[in-house]
Order: C-alpha cells, then structure tokens, then sequence
C-alpha cells in the first residue's frame, strides 16, 4: 500500500512538473533559440565563427535592452510605440553634445535625462490624463523624431569631440570578450528581474496589469506606477540610444526606425502577455536572442532580409494563440 501511495505522489509531481513546464513560455523559446544556434552551426560555416558571435550578441543586446523596459509596460497592460524615436532623440543629443567638445558623461546624463522627461510625459497622459497608451505613445513617436529633425537639423553626426574614442569603445568595443552592450544588458537583465520578483514595486507592477481596478481598491497608487514604467522605457531607450552612437560611429535622424514592432515583439515572444500581468526580465533577453538569431540566419543562408518581418509577425501572432491556448485549457 505504502508503495502503491509513494507511486501515484511520484506520478502526480511528474504530472505536475510537465504541466508546470509547458505553460512556461520562456522555457521553449529558449529552446527554439538554442536549437536554432545548433542548426546554423552545423549548416554553415560562419554562424560559429568568433566574429559572427560577437556581432549576433551585441546587435540583439540592443533590442533586448529596451525589450526589458517595454516588457515592465505591457505586464501593466500597456503599450509604447515611443521606443524608436527615443532612441534616436538620445542618440542625437550625444553626438550633439559631444560633437560641441563636451565630455561624454555630460552627453550621456543630458541624452538620458531627455529620454526620461519623454516616458514622464508619456506618463502623465497616460496614467493621469487618462488618455489611451496606444494614441499618446504612437503621438510621441512623431513628436519626438521631429525634435531630433530639429537638433540635428537633419544631418548625419560622425564627428564627437575629444571623447570619441571612448564612445566608439563603449558601443562598439568589448570587456575580456564581451561586447559592452551585452554587459549592460546582463546588468540590466539582474536590476530588473530582482525589481519584479522582490521588491514592492515589481509586485504593483503586476498587481495593475492583473487587475487595475482591484489595484486601486487596495491602495496601490496606481497613476505613479504607470508613470514609473513609462519613465523605465524610456531610460531603456535612452541607454540604447547612447550605445548605437558608439557602435555604429555616426547617427542619423533614421535610427531606431520601425525598432518599436521587433522590441514588441522580443517581449510577447519572450512570455510577455500583451493583456497585462505576465512577463520577465529575461523572456524580454530570450526573444530577442531568437530574433537576432533568425535575422542571422536570413543573411547566413542567403534568403533575402525582407523575410525579417515576416517571421517576426508571425511569431508575434503563434506567441499570442499560444497564450490564448494556455489560458482556455486553464479554465481563465
């Protein structure tokens, strides 16, 4: 009896452990992106190479980086269409600055501080005006590439000043072998992962994105939260923005364009719920590991880039059924 009792506790914990494991999303797209590596390297010849590797994770570390603060904004249900024209706005004012014969950390805290006062306005007439996040944030995707029009006066900026080899070394360069996008990436990736599962703030996060209403009952203030994840995605953006200045050695008002749907996509990909309530810190990485991934392997294999949207599209879309499949076999 004893036995037949130990036996069927076994089975109900390995029942329960496959149950667990399939509902979680990030567990299969680190999968997918695992075996997707495995593929290209036995199929090509220079997926596996040192210099591909480090071009494959410093470019995904860039979307991942913003993909980590637009993850916080969807788990609270809400959207930002704003990323890619932050982006550029902090990327235009650190050429700017630097380009005048300023320091680079001046460049930096002025690129970054701009940044925040787009996700504080963004905020602000999202969580107080109470207009929706989709029209304010798709308004200051305008509004803020505009203003880089203006900075800039349209121009390109390849010149920085004194500091230029040291921006070029930080976006560009690496640390014992790895690229420093990536190490601030990682950086980013612990902050953030241990703000959502250990601190007050992560758990208002999701507390809105599951129920905003029961939120407000509760106490949460709702309206500074909001704000605070709106401010968060911008910094992301901001910090990227500086970085792609040092990679790419110049900038141009065309930065970060179109950047908004792969930075949405790496986190719904990565398990984040675009209804609100779910997502980590690390899906956001996973996802856009996968994507830069297929990117990779489009131009490793020959197939034209232009297949790019395509995929992401349609993984956008199988990541959404697969989480709307999840919540009808769980009853929700």
């Amino acid at each position: 009896m004893a036995t037949q009792l130990e036996d069927a506790i076994r089975q109900r914990s390995h029942a329960n452990w496959l149950s667990w494991l399939a509902g979680r999303q990030t567990v299969w797209v680190t999968l997918a992106a695992v075996l997707c590596c495995l593929a290209l390297a036995v199929a090509t010849d220079t997926f596996a190479t040192e210099r591909n590797l480090f071009n494959v994770t410093r470019n995904f570390a860039f979307v991942a980086i913003i993909a980590i603060g637009m993850t916080a904004v969807i788990i609270t249900g809400g959207i930002d269409l704003s990323v890619g024209s932050t982006v550029v706005v902090s990327a235009i004012i650190t050429g700017v600055v630097m380009a005048a014969g300023h320091p680079i950390w001046i460049a930096f805290a002025l690129a970054i501080s701009a940044s925040l006062c787009i996700g504080l306005v963004n905020g602000l007439l999202i969580a107080v005006v109470g207009m929706p996040p989709f029209v304010v944030t798709l308004g200051m995707l305008s509004v803020a590439r505009s203003l880089a029009m203006v900075l800039s006066n349209n121009k390109m900026i390849y010149q920085f000043g004194p500091d230029q080899p040291l921006l070029l070394y930080l976006g560009g360069g690496s640390t014992y072998g790895v690229p420093n996008p990536v190490i601030v990436l990682l950086a980013l990736t612990l902050f953030t992962g241990f703000a959502f599962r250990w601190t007050q703030w992560g758990r208002h996060v999701f507390a809105i994105g599951g129920n905003e209403r029961a939120a407000v009952l509760t106490g949460i203030p709702v309206k500074r939260i909001k704000i605070s994840v709106y401010m968060f995605s911008a910094l992301t953006a901001g910090i990227t923005g500086a970085l792609e200045v040092g990679w790419l050695g110049g900038v141009t008002t065309n930065l970060g364009q179109g950047m908004e749907l792969t930075v949405i996509a790496a986190a719904v990909i990565g398990g984040a719920n675009l209804a609100g309530g779910s997502g980590t810190a690390f899906g956001a990485v996973v996802g856009a590991a996968l994507i830069e991934v297929i990117r990779n392997s489009l131009i490793l294999l020959g197939i034209s880039t232009f297949w790019q949207g395509s995929f992401v599209g349609s993984f956008i879309i199988l990541a959404v059924a697969f989480d709307r499949l999840r919540r009808r076999d769980n009853g929700s």
